[in-house]
């Protein structure tokens, strides 16, 4: 954004040259309405001759105004109670400037010497001796109080926009940290479920079955260049997350050869739902490790999504026999996958989403998850 841009949004954080100038030129042309109208309710003679004198000391304040401009536009780092008295001091001489042009200007206009005056520089009723020190005074004390009220304006518009900009920085450091905690904590999934996926290859090799172990490797590769292809910290389709977990549950199958089975419950009303990428993952894996493997019998793992009170609700829930508490993840155990999950979940919707987990009555275990319903 250049110089010219409304506000800036850089480090200093102050008002743009547009900014200024329509505060310049909204605060005196104000000036030159209200003294035109008192001047017509008045009834001063030379309407038209005055409102022309008036349009040239307005147009000079505006000037005065912009060379101000040019000194306190750098103010503002200063803080406010420096800034201020900047302003109140260079009013001063632009004060004095003012006095002596609008003198000048109306000078026509004053009535013969020696007279009283109601209307000198048409900038006040009161009686005053044209001409005078008093007069001159005067008129620049009524000129200290326009350019310091100017003055303040600015400063007010500098300080708001300095506000602004920072409060505009600190939300993107936020989603800039948010961002990055997200990515870190998805990219711990990966290297977590490569490392089992490649103990399981390295098994089947091993025990001599090439086909199987072929079969896992091109479903290794086609899970990694799908999970790997999106943004880390963006939500992915609920469809694409479920058909994700589908491929890496295909991986394992190769292993536990007809030892799991896949149930799927995907509510109409959240299917357009999306979710954060792999956030299934840990959870079916821990299916899969602390349920499958444990067993000779066949396991069914059950993926479900459904609305609860406005909010997505997704479960991953396996029925294999009773394990020990810290199996999945609680208790004792490290529980590396369950935390993973928690904590994206607190990175990405704060304290508005939540994770149960617990061991079912007669065997089994179940996770469930609640977090806002994202859609679009």
């Amino acid at each position: 954004m250049d110089d010219d841009a409304a506000w800036r949004d850089d480090d200093n954080a102050r008002p743009g040259a547009r900014a200024a100038f329509g505060s310049i030129l909204a605060f005196w042309t104000f000036y030159c309405v209200i003294a035109t109208l008192r001047s017509a309710v008045l009834g001063f003679d030379g309407q038209l001759d005055l409102l022309g004198r008036r349009l040239v000391v307005t147009l000079v304040c505006m000037a005065i105004s912009g060379a101000m401009w040019c000194v306190l536009r750098s103010a503002a780092r200063a803080g406010p109670a420096r800034a201020l008295a900047l302003a109140a001091l260079l009013s001063v001489p632009a004060a004095l400037t003012y006095a002596t042009v609008n003198q000048r200007i109306f000078a026509p206009t004053r009535p013969p010497p020696g007279a009283r005056a109601i209307q000198v520089g048409d900038d006040s009723q009161r009686d005053r001796t044209p001409g005078t020190l008093a007069e001159s005074a005067d008129v620049a004390v009524n000129g200290y109080f326009f350019f310091t009220a100017w003055a303040a304006l600015y400063m007010a518009l500098a300080f708001a926009a300095e506000g602004r900009a920072a409060e505009r920085r600190a939300a993107r450091f936020r989603a800039a940290a948010q961002a990055a905690e997200l990515r870190a904590l998805r990219y711990q999934v990966n290297p977590h479920f490569l490392f089992n996926t490649l103990n399981s290859l390295s098994a089947l090799v091993m025990t001599g079955q090439p086909d199987a172990a072929e079969r896992m490797i091109l479903n290794l590769s086609t899970f990694f260049r799908s999970s790997l292809a999106g943004d880390p910290a963006a939500d992915t389709p609920l469809a694409d997350e479920i058909a994700l977990q589908r491929l890496y549950l295909a991986i394992e199958a190769v292993r536990f050869t007809d030892r799991i089975a896949i149930v799927e419950d995907i509510a109409d009303a959240v299917a357009e739902a999306r979710v954060p990428g792999l956030i299934l993952q840990p959870l079916v894996e821990n299916a899969v490790k602390h349920g499958v493997s444990r067993t000779r019998d066949r396991v069914t793992i059950a993926i479900r999504a459904w609305e609860e009170d406005g909010m997505l609700a997704l479960s991953v829930t396996d029925d294999a026999p009773a394990a020990p508490p810290s199996s999945h993840g609680t208790g004792n155990g490290t529980g590396i996958g369950l935390r993973n999950v928690v904590d994206r979940l607190t990175a990405r919707f704060g304290n508005q989403a939540l994770c149960r987990a617990g061991a079912l009555d007669g065997g089994g275990y179940r996770v469930t998850i609640l977090m806002p319903l994202v859609t679009g």
